[in-house]
């Protein structure tokens, strides 16, 4: 189990881990996290996403990067309908009790889902890089995990699908600005608003998925990826990763000066690690 680094918060126990339905296996510069509910497609709850937060709070220093995956032959079937029934899900809070009535106000929910979005929102940090490895289904919140990462490897068998406005919602797991970004406003329209399927061969067209491998290759691509990742220098890779986050809100001249700035940060690393004699 790995080692709460921040001094405060504990990593969650085995047992926290179990009613999450999630695993999670770190070695060494490596965090694993799979989410462990095959009965029911590995669908997730409030639990699994708030216990996610958790574990990204709760890394050791030294992970550089954490693989997401499913148990089985799929990544995951979404949100467990569940929590939209007025009783919600193994004790849990359900999404909607409380609004018909008034009891809950908005502004409750609206800081309830903001809670359950941080357990996707650190996958983004640019200490770590993030790999989604999707087998078979990525249903809703599932593709909204994946969407997370920064690179998705799929298995030729992977399905994509963005549920959520055919139950009457919308996509709220910080799933719709990487949608966009990659895909485009228009496109983005149409996968979410038809809700259909979006196959392996085609998230790669679409840039959704960065490789596409046999179902059986999945574990070795995802190994062979983890490991190119690791060969670059950690300072660089952080570097790197923060300038590309903000290009895209940046003019030419803004990315050129973030590029100077990260620059002279890494020269003067280097050259003080010379200077040591580290180098």
């Amino acid at each position: 189990m790995a080692q709460a680094t921040n001094g405060t918060e504990p990593p969650p126990t085995e047992e926290e881990l179990s009613a999450a339905r999630l695993r999670l296996a770190v070695e060494g510069p490596v965090a694993r996290v799979t989410i462990s509910r095959p009965d029911r497609r590995n669908a997730m709850t409030g639990r699994t996403w708030t216990t996610l937060a958790r574990i990204g709070r709760t890394l050791p220093d030294d992970v550089r990067v954490v693989v997401i995956d499913g148990d089985g032959d799929i990544f995951s079937a979404g949100i467990d309908l569940g929590m939209f029934s007025p009783e919600g899900v193994d004790g849990e809070r359900s999404m909607v009790a409380g609004l018909a009535d008034g009891t809950s106000g908005e502004a409750e929910v609206e800081d309830y889902i903001a809670g359950l979005q941080e357990g996707f929102l650190w996958l983004r940090r640019p200490d770590l890089v993030t790999v989604a490895a999707v087998r078979g289904h990525a249903i809703g919140a599932g593709f909204q995990l994946a969407l997370s990462c920064d690179i998705r490897i799929l298995a030729d068998d992977a399905q994509l699908c963005m549920k959520e406005p055919a139950l009457g919602l919308v996509p709220d797991l910080t799933g719709t600005k990487p949608l966009v970004d990659i895909v485009g406003v228009n496109r983005a329209v149409e996968i979410c608003l038809t809700a259909r399927r979006v196959g392996a061969e085609e998230a790669r067209d679409l840039g959704l998925a960065e490789l596409v491998v046999a179902a059986d290759e999945l574990p070795g691509a995802v190994d062979d990826a983890v490991a190119a990742l690791l060969a670059t220098n950690r300072e660089a890779a952080t570097a790197t990763k923060a300038l590309l986050q903000q290009a895209a809100g940046n003019t030419l001249g803004q990315q050129a000066e973030a590029e100077r700035r990260a620059q002279t940060a890494r020269l003067t690393a280097l050259a003080r690690s010379t200077a040591r004699g580290e180098g």
